[in-house]
């Protein structure tokens, strides 16, 4: 398994190209969120290597679509600019806080048909360029309310109705447990869809090591099912940021128990 770190979420008293040298120094693979704030020439002088990055400025999967697939891809020439494989997705566009710009609370039949045709739209620009979408779970108990398509059984069977490989999960396993909980047996259901695994711990969402989820045993299950893709710490530190990723790293690096 290769270890990244979000840019965002450490480090934060430092510039964020700063943030990123750290990050590669201490020998892990970099996620950044928006682009649109992003010094791309000074990122690309860091040498760092990028995991993912978030693949759209605008848009949902069930209104504006054509603004989704046309900022998707602009999204997809800043990621090839720098390097980046994976472009993530929401159910919907969230604003600066996290929080949806058009809170959707009930999900209808027909909202989980277009939903399910956007993302095929989306697998087809992906196939143009070489890249892929990855969707993400989110919580809407705690960090995300009024986020359509939310939990990792709602992307999940988002992605298997598409079935294709240029669109697939990014498994949250911190929101995983905020809204449903049951991961090591959610990793089994997940694992052929997995585009990329990102971790937390509960509550906090500070480094594995500070709250409930055993972490050891979670990285023992995804070896158990052959998983060699990237999992990355999406994650405030609960003490400094050096400490928290020695954590992150000893919890993938350990069999757990």
């Amino acid at each position: 398994m290769r270890l990244a770190v979000c840019a965002e979420m450490v480090f934060t008293d430092l510039p964020f190209v700063e943030r990123v040298e750290r990050i590669h120094a201490a020998g892990f693979d970099v996620e950044l969120w928006n682009w649109t704030t992003k010094d791309i020439a000074g990122l690309k002088k860091t040498g760092a290597v990028f995991s993912s990055m978030t693949g759209y400025i605008a848009g949902s999967l069930t209104h504006d679509q054509d603004r989704l697939l046309e900022t998707a891809e602009q999204s997809i020439h800043t990621a090839l600019e720098l390097g980046i494989p994976r472009l993530n997705l929401h159910g919907t566009e969230l604003d600066d806080r996290g929080l949806p710009v058009i809170p959707q609370y009930v999900v209808t039949g027909s909202d989980w048909l277009t939903a399910a045709r956007t993302l095929e739209r989306l697998a087809e620009l992906a196939e143009r360029y070489d890249v892929m979408f990855v969707l993400e779970n989110l919580n809407a108990e705690v960090d995300h309310p009024g986020v359509p398509f939310g939990k990792a059984a709602d992307t999940l069977a988002l992605v298997k109705a598409v079935d294709h490989p240029r669109i697939r999960l990014m498994l949250d396993l911190y929101h995983a447990q905020v809204g449903e909980g049951n991961l090591i047996a959610l990793i089994g259901k997940a694992f052929p869809y997995l585009g990329e695994v990102q971790v937390a711990d509960v509550p906090g969402r500070c480094e594995p090591g500070t709250g409930e989820i055993n972490y050891p045993a979670i990285a023992a299950a995804l070896r158990k099912h052959g998983y060699d893709g990237t999992v990355g710490l999406e994650a405030y530190a609960a003490e400094n940021s050096d400490l928290a990723l020695k954590r992150f790293r000893e919890a993938f690096t350990k069999e757990g128990i």
